[in-house]
Formats: C-alpha cells, sequence, structure tokens
C-alpha cells in the first residue's frame, strides 16, 4: 500500500509538471489531477511525518496562499462582477494551492529531482519544437494557430518566451544535477540555446526583459560580494548587447517607444484597435482610477471587466466592451482593482514569503527558485501572469517543484544563516 502510494503522488506531480508548456487541455486536466488526488492522498494516505522527513519545512508559503484564496473567497460579498465571472476568476488564483501541494506530496529528494528531470525534458521538447519551426521543419504536434510565425507549438511567443528564459535560469542554476560526465555541459548548451531562442526567434518583449534579469542575477551571483552593486547597471548593459545583437530586441525596443508615443498623441481613440503598448497603458490607467474609486476593499473578484466598462462608458456610452474574465495585462494592479491598495500589498506578501521561505536552503535550489521569482515579479509588470492559464500554472509548477528541492537537500548540505547572502 505505501508503494502505491508513493507511486500515485509521484505521478501526480509528474503529470503537472509535464503538462506546463503543453496544450491548456493537457494543463487543466493535469491540475484537477494534482489537486483533487493530491488533496485525497493527503486527507487518506500515511502522514507526511510517518515518510522521509525533509531537511527543513515552508514556514511562510502555504499560509500565504491561504490567505490570499481567503481574500479573495470574501470579496464574493462586495464584488461588481457577476456570480459566474466572480466564481470563475475564484478558480483562476486555486492554481495557486498547486504550490505548497507540490512540495507536500514530494516527500525526498529523489522523487523531486525525477520530477524536475520530467520538467526539463517537456521544455526541452518545447525548445526543439521552436528552433524546428523557426526552421520551418515539418512539427505535425503543434497546435498553435500562429505556430509557423509565433515559432510556439502549443501557446503565444509571449508565453513560451517567458517560460523558455525561467527554464534556462534554472538549467544554469541547477546544472550540477544533470547525471553523466557530461551533464554539466549539456546543461550549458541548452541554456545558450534556450537564450538564443528568446532572443533571436521570440518576439515577446516580456520574454526578452525576463531573460536580461534573469541573467543579471546569475552574473551578479557569480561575481564577489563587494562587486555586486553592479548589478543596477548590469541590466541595461546586458539590454544594450542584445539590442546590438538581436534585431528582434531592437526592433521591439523601438517599437515600444514609437507605441507610447502614439498613445500620449491620440489618448481616448478606441483601446480596441490600439497597439500593444497603448492598449496597456489604457488598461492600466483605468485600473488605477478604480482602484482610486475603491482603496480599501476594491470591486471585488472577478470585477475587472465590470469595473473598465463602467469607467469607459462614463466618458463615451459608445464604447465597446471588453469581454469578461479580462485583465488589465498587469497582475499587481489587478489585485489592486479586486482587492484595493491591500490586494496589491498582499501580492507582495505571497511573493515576499516565497522568497522568505527560500533563505537557508542549499544554494543552487535556493537560486533557481529566486529566480523563477524574480521572473514571476517582472512578468507580472506586464502581463496578469499568476491570473492568465498556461503562464499561471507554469510559474505554480515551477515554484513548487523549486520549493520541494530546496527544502529536500543532501544530508551534507549545510543551511543557515550563511546561505542567505544569496537572496542579496
Amino acid at each position: 500500500m505505501q508503494k502505491k502510494s508513493i507511486n500515485l503522488r509521484l505521478i501526480l506531480v509528474c503529470l503537472a509538471a509535464a503538462s506546463v508548456g503543453l496544450p491548456i487541455a493537457i494543463i487543466s486536466i493535469a491540475k484537477i489531477l494534482l489537486l483533487l488526488g493530491g488533496t485525497a492522498i493527503l486527507l487518506t494516505g500515511k502522514p507526511a511525518s510517518a515518510m522521509e522527513p525533509a531537511k527543513g519545512r515552508l514556514k511562510y508559503t502555504p499560509i500565504a496562499v491561504l490567505l490570499v484564496l481567503a481574500a479573495f473567497a470574501i470579496s464574493l460579498l462586495w464584488t461588481t462582477a457577476s456570480s459566474a465571472e466572480a466564481m470563475s476568476s475564484l478558480g483562476k488564483y486555486g492554481k495557486l494551492l498547486m504550490i505548497p501541494l507540490i512540495v507536500v506530496l514530494l516527500r525526498n529528494r529523489a522523487e523531486t529531482i525525477y520530477a524536475l528531470g520530467v520538467f526539463a525534458l517537456v521544455q526541452i521538447f518545447l525548445l526543439v519544437s521552436s528552433w524546428m519551426l523557426f526552421f520551418h521543419l515539418p512539427v505535425p504536434w503543434a497546435t498553435s494557430p500562429m505556430a509557423h510565425i509565433q515559432h510556439a507549438a502549443f501557446s503565444s511567443y509571449l508565453d513560451e518566451g517567458i517560460m523558455t528564459a525561467v527554464f534556462a535560469g534554472i538549467c544554469w542554476h541547477l546544472r550540477a544535477l544533470v547525471p553523466g560526465r557530461y551533464g554539466r555541459y549539456f546543461a550549458i548548451a541548452v541554456v545558450i540555446f534556450a537564450l538564443v531562442n528568446v532572443f533571436f526567434v521570440f518576439d515577446g518583449r516580456s520574454g526578452h526583459v525576463v531573460a536580461i534579469v534573469l541573467m543579471s542575477l546569475a552574473i551578479m551571483w557569480e561575481m564577489p560580494i563587494r562587486y555586486r552593486i553592479g548589478i543596477v547597471l548590469l541590466p541595461f548593459l546586458l539590454l544594450l548587447v542584445v539590442s546590438i545583437l538581436s534585431p528582434k530586441v531592437q526592433n521591439r525596443v523601438e517599437q515600444v517607444r514609437n507605441e507610447v508615443q502614439a498613445f500620449s498623441l491620440k489618448k481616448g481613440e478606441n483601446v480596441v484597435t490600439g497597439s500593444s503598448s497603448g492598449i496597456r497603458l489604457h488598461f492600466w490607467h483605468r485600473a488605477v482610477q478604480s482602484i482610486l474609486e475603491n482603496p480599501v476593499l476594491g470591486s471585488g473578484v472577478g470585477s475587472w471587466s465590470h469595473e473598465f466598462n463602467r469607467l469607459e462608458r462614463q466618458q463615451n456610452s459608445s464604447n465597446p466592451n471588453i469581454a469578461a474574465l479580462g485583465n488589465p495585462h498587469q497582475e499587481y494592479l489587478q489585485w489592486g482593482v479586486q482587492l484595493g491598495i491591500p490586494g496589491i500589498l498582499l501580492i507582495l506578501a505571497l511573493m515576499i514569503s516565497i522568497l522568505r521561505d527560500t533563505l537557508g536552503m542549499e544554494k543552487m535550489a535556493a537560486r533557481a527558485a529566486q529566480s523563477a521569482l524574480a521572473a514571476l515579479a517582472v512578468a507580472c509588470l506586464f502581463n496578469s501572469t499568476i491570473y492568465d492559464a498556461l503562464i499561471g500554472d507554469f510559474f505554480c509548477v515551477t515554484l513548487g517543484l523549486l520549493l520541494a528541492l530546496g527544502i529536500h537537500a543532501p544530508a551534507n548540505t549545510h543551511t543557515g544563516s550563511g546561505d542567505k547572502e544569496q537572496a542579496a
């Protein structure tokens, strides 16, 4: 019975690890199986205390996740969204439960490394698929209607660009875990191919920014502590270098500049037909307006679309409504619209809680987890990353796996205050 329970736990986590980046239907099935099956195992199976003990425990992340979900649930009492919209939005945030659930289900280091291996294999499959699409090779498994234009097999260049950048950072920090005589060099090769893919194949500006941030962190951690203050200038230097080397990055930077200028000159025109940057700026402006109107409680879970349409009609009653369950392409402001200023503080508290749990972990696991967390924090500046399907699931599963690796450190790994400098 114990063996079956262990196998089932590992199968559920591996299914979730393998699903992220694949078609959304597969992700949804794997997520439901993990949440329902994992909960059932915890309620009916052998308690974790009877299994192999972890070297550490998550102290802050589970509490933060539960507080977040409780806050959104309570806001059902005053939400301006319809019941269907509110419940659907609440369900979208339920994916956060995967973070602590994965950590609890993976009860030893061998299981965690196995799940990470499954995760890595699928991400390499996605990377190879992208390169095949770029070179116009047949990719019969690609389901994205824009696959041969955006070079992303199952999602969009925006999502896959961010995921590929994060995967590159994970491969760099966990390169010592790759088995075989040349495992470390294989991991470094994957990092190089992934970063080249982000900067030269994908058009996603969010992916470019995330990759630059993660490269800056990796370089900083390799530098002596006394030189780490240079991290302030390093991202700008890297942006300059990749802009010179990559026409895609250069064009996208120029496009942002032109779109922002156009938005400032044509503010108030139909946002639906605007540019990518213009749409974001307009959404952010409306989000701030909504927050200022309800700074303490917000407008409730799922209320963004209703609030945006209401504010648009105040200016021009003929403006077309955006679809329900939309988002302002900025996670922090979306939480502010729904929960007021406390909502913005709550998402920051969630990220700080995850960071706190990485302190004291073995160095490579901590740095990998902190890199993924930094990528999430940056991506949330330009997209509703947690709220969105696929990319949100990717980050929850990734953080769960990396936190599990951190608490299941090797027996000879010393953790404590001496490792906390890595979060600087």
